[in-house]
């Protein structure tokens, strides 16, 4: 029974990203593809969710999409100890990191970042929007406008990321971002965030592709590595995409 409801509901999730955010779609692979087909780099950032591994390096998927990847890691061992004082530091509430994640990186005035973030609520992904603008670069929010927009933001502008970015894919997720409610457990389950923001990535990299298409360019993907060849054809591939940029 409960299988069957977050069917439903995913499918109805999906069915509402078809018809709300399509434009949008559209608009922000336009933008990429100008943008690579100018010397840009699409870039992408995901705080803590599925995009950074199904957008990067899939089958079927763009080479030219690039993770922003951020290790900080602080190694203290010490003996046991009780610390009720203790609180936890999270990677996206960390001043100051955002504007250094700019700084780290190879992003360049007229490439794109495009920043999932399901709450849009923390200072990451707001000021590195913020910061991106700042440097010339087009920005695009992966969030849940309806979820984020009941949360009240950590950033100092008190704003959200859907409202800092120039552009914005709602992956319409829900106020708690679940789809089943269980009165058992008196809360809800099955989250719909993950697979609505690969939803709308794969729609917009096959819009991406057929504007590149009809520009005569052809842009650059990988093959399944267990078929015939894929080692070959994906480092042919890979050193084109290098030198053409799409």
């Amino acid at each position: 029974m409960l299988a069957e409801l977050y069917f439903k509901n995913m499918k109805k999730t999906l069915e509402k990203i078809e018809h709300t955010q399509i434009e949008n779609i559209k608009k922000s692979a336009e933008v990429i593809a100008h943008s690579l087909t100018n010397g840009g780099i699409w870039h992408l950032l995901d705080t803590g969710h599925m995009l950074m591994y199904e957008a990067i390096g899939r089958t079927g998927g763009m080479m030219a999409v690039r993770p922003v990847r951020v290790n900080v890691e602080v190694n203290n061992p010490t003996r046991n100890r009780k610390n009720i004082n203790k609180t936890n530091v999270y990677l996206d509430s960390i001043a100051g990191l955002p504007e250094f994640i700019i700084g780290k990186s190879n992003m360049e005035p007229g490439d794109v970042l495009m920043i999932g973030s399901v709450s849009g609520k923390n200072i990451l992904p707001v000021e590195l929007a913020l910061q991106a603008k700042k440097k010339g670069i087009t920005t695009i929010a992966i969030t849940a406008v309806e979820y984020s927009s009941a949360l009240e933001s950590t950033h100092p502008s008190g704003k959200r990321l859907f409202e800092v970015c120039d552009l914005v894919l709602d992956n319409c997720s829900n106020v708690s971002d679940t789809l089943v409610r269980v009165d058992e457990l008196g809360m809800g389950i099955c989250p719909s965030s993950g697979i609505a923001a690969s939803y709308i990535m794969w729609a917009v990299q096959s819009e991406i592709i057929e504007i590149l298409l009809k520009q005569g360019k052809t842009p650059h993907v990988y093959l399944n590595n267990h078929m015939p060849g894929a080692s070959q054809i994906n480092n042919k591939a890979w050193k084109e995409y290098e030198e053409l940029g799409y």
